[in-house]
């Protein structure tokens, strides 16, 4: 396309200024011609002579002028250009494919590149691909953050029509030119995130450190030490918070308050918060080790809030049975340590307390729900018997809530399905939303996390919410629960319930089918008595044998058929010995009414290969992946489950697992042990 370039704007209008007052003189002449023919010829002859001599100097000055602004802009351009070019700012031009055509001094300083580069941008940070920079769509302006050779800059790109220059010059216009430039500049922000980090690092962390077992390691000690066990825990606290610059203030005689700078809590992080291990070496002669656990706030808005951040980080690590810590921030909740059993309190004070508050709450209401967990196991139905049980001897209406009744519980419901005394014992999801009304109670047992319980509704439609729950907390938890009864040391809710039951009222007294139900709930959640079994466990089963319950009644609950027999015996035959300590295996049942049940059975059976630390069974059900782990006490089974986003206990978890096949699921389980193992997480 031919490309020429003409004047415009005031400049053109002042030199075709005279042009026009000779066209307006003619005009003028003709009508004085009308008037007197003398006088317009007179006038005819003046405007002639105006117009030869205004019509010369135009087309003789027009190159001249021409040739002074030309060389006006060519002047005008260096200057710019030389102002542009020793511009402090890194700046350079691209063209509207993103290759560099021209940098300023500074931006080859930057970029340590000689005048003249002329590769693509993307050449030299890689970050920015052409995708990313301004088109010839909407973008026209874009900005990101790099990092070129350890400084930090802000990359302002900005599309400049070529048009739309020429169209608001005052002097020249170029006809044919519909391309763009693109513009970058480089903002070193360097000094700024410094200033900002170093700000941030010294900015106020508090945290909370309670003893664990406080009273139960002093018990294990003569009395005469005692003193000493206490001031050698003190000092190593002490003397821990010291080392990072840190207060620690002893509030009562198993807590402490530490006052830090945040940038202390990443060196304790990267050190997995040796304090944990260093206080179990204290020992001068207590049979049992004292742990502790350890909840910091950060990043609050306030002192304050940061304070009540570590209030609740020191509530969670209690909740998930102690020996660990526990970092809170306002975006995220991390964990570290939890590598010991959790130590069973000898004193029923806590339950006896809870029991009351129970019973007062009850007591207050017309309408009792009661729910666990999805897909229900013993334990959790056992639990649920056993809190209608105490609604019906305080005289309140109560349902159990239950949507579908898996095959392992299936004996147990029959249990008082049909029997008249349990009319409406049992309804489902919608039932209970119907129900649910302003004066009604939701008590949640066996499970602490909103949303795998057995109606996530009822949490928000009732108000008055009572938690009942022998696992450890997660980051997921109901909150502003008008009780919470949460116990990692406990076997199952079942006991936790049980032993409630004998504080809820005078002469207690159940019947046998709701003894059954609950000490079958003990039985699987201990593997008969096998794992997590405390003096407390066996105290409830002999309330609930002394009320009726039989052994060898709940036996034959729990009779498995042919089937389910083979299918458990052929995961543990098929189980791979990874890593030498971890066994995997796979529970294919698809023709068994609950699978996931299975797993779990052959999880606990392969804890009993010599060697084995862990067992994980994944059983491929409904579309989902679910993984049953089990431990005896060497791993922390719930901290590998969390990792997958699922949870559990420190011997018992579970995880389920979207969208992957079993193979697959094989490979993130295998990769999630390998990394803990080299972060020595477990």
């Amino acid at each position: 396309m031919k490309k020429r370039i003409r004047l415009k704007g005031r400049i053109k209008t002042y030199l075709q200024v005279g042009i026009y007052l000779g066209i307006l003189l003619l005009v003028i002449n003709l009508a004085v011609f009308l008037i007197d023919v003398g006088a317009g010829g007179l006038l005819l002859a003046f405007t002639v002579l105006y117009l030869a001599v205004t019509l010369s100097l135009y087309f003789y000055n027009k190159p001249i002028l021409m040739n002074e602004l030309i060389s006006f802009a060519t002047e005008y351009g260096q200057i710019q250009k030389k102002l542009l070019r020793d511009l402090d700012m890194p700046y350079a031009l691209l063209d509207d494919n993103g290759k560099v055509f021209w940098t300023n001094a500074a931006f080859e300083a930057v970029v340590h590149q000689p005048k003249g580069y002329n590769k693509s941008i993307t050449a030299l940070f890689p970050a920015i691909t052409r995708d990313r920079l301004p088109d010839d769509n909407d973008l026209d302006e874009a900005q990101y953050e790099l990092e070129y050779e350890g400084s930090e800059y802000i990359a302002k790109f900005k599309k400049i029509s070529l048009r739309e220059m020429t169209e608001h010059s005052d002097i020249i216009d170029a006809e044919g030119y519909n391309g763009y430039l693109i513009a970058v500049y480089l903002c070193d922000e360097t000094a700024l995130h410094i200033a900002l980090q170093e700000v941030d690092d010294q900015s106020l962390a508090v945290g909370m450190i309670y003893l664990d077992n406080y009273e139960e390691a002093l018990e294990s000690v003569e009395e005469v030490r005692r003193s000493l066990l206490i001031a050698l825990i003190d000092r190593k606290v002490n003397k821990y918070i010291s080392a990072v610059d840190g207060i620690c203030k002893k509030l009562e005689k198993d807590k402490y308050l530490i006052i830090m700078r945040k940038k202390t809590i990443s060196q304790l992080q990267e050190s997995r918060f040796d304090l944990l291990e260093e206080v179990k070496t204290v020992n001068i002669g207590n049979e049992m080790a004292v742990t502790i656990s350890i909840g910091v706030g950060l990043d609050g808005l306030s002192y304050a809030q940061n304070y009540e951040f570590a209030r609740n980080a020191i509530d969670l690590a209690l909740g998930r049975g102690g020996d660990q810590a526990v970092i809170k921030t306002p975006e995220s909740i991390t964990y570290y340590g939890g590598k010991s059993q959790q130590v069973e309190k000898n004193t029923r004070v806590k339950a006896r307390v809870k029991a009351h508050a129970l019973r007062e709450i009850i007591t207050g209401k017309d309408l009792v729900l009661v729910m666990g967990h999805r897909m229900p196991d013993a334990d959790s139905f056992g639990a649920a018997v056993g809190i209608y049980g105490i609604a019906q001897n305080l005289e309140r209406k109560a349902h159990i809530v239950l949507n579908e009744v898996p095959s392992s519980i299936q004996p147990i419901v029959d249990l008082f399905k049909g029997n008249p005394d349990y009319e409406d014992m049992i309804i489902n999801s919608q039932q209970a939303l119907d129900a649910a009304g302003g004066n009604c109670v939701l008590v949640v047992v066996d499970v602490n996390k909103p949303s795998i319980t057995e109606c996530p509704d009822l949490l928000r439609v009732c108000k008055s919410v009572v938690v009942l729950d022998h696992h450890r907390q997660g980051t997921d938890t109901i909150e502003n629960a008008t009780l919470s009864y949460v116990e990692p040391y406990a076997s199952s809710a079942s006991e936790m319930v049980s032993e409630i039951l004998q504080y809820t009222y005078d002469n207690v007294k159940i019947r046998p089918e709701e003894a059954d139900c609950m000490f079958s709930g003990i039985m699987v959640d201990t593997s008969n008595f096998m794992t997590k079994t405390g003096v407390r466990t066996f105290e409830a089963a002999a309330f609930l044998r002394r009320n009726g319950a039989d052994v060898t009644r709940v036996r034959k609950l729990f009779r498995e058929d042919a089937l389910e027999y083979k299918a458990k015996a052929d995961a543990v035959s098929q189980a791979e010995i990874y890593k030498q300590y971890f066994a995997i295996s796979i529970c294919t049942a698809d023709d068994l009414p609950s699978p996931t049940i299975i797993g779990a059975q052959a999880a606990n059976e392969l804890l009993n290969i010599k060697g084995i630390k862990a067992s994980f069974v994944l059983t491929d059900y409904q579309g989902k992946i679910y993984i049953s782990a089990r431990s005896i006490d060497e791993v922390n089974v719930q901290v590998i489950m969390e990792k997958m986003g699922g949870g559990g206990h420190l011997s018992t978890a579970a995880c389920q697992m979207e969208g992957v096949g079993i193979i697959e699921a094989i490979g993130v389980l295998k990769q999630t042990i390998d990394t803990m193992l080299e972060n020595n997480e477990i």
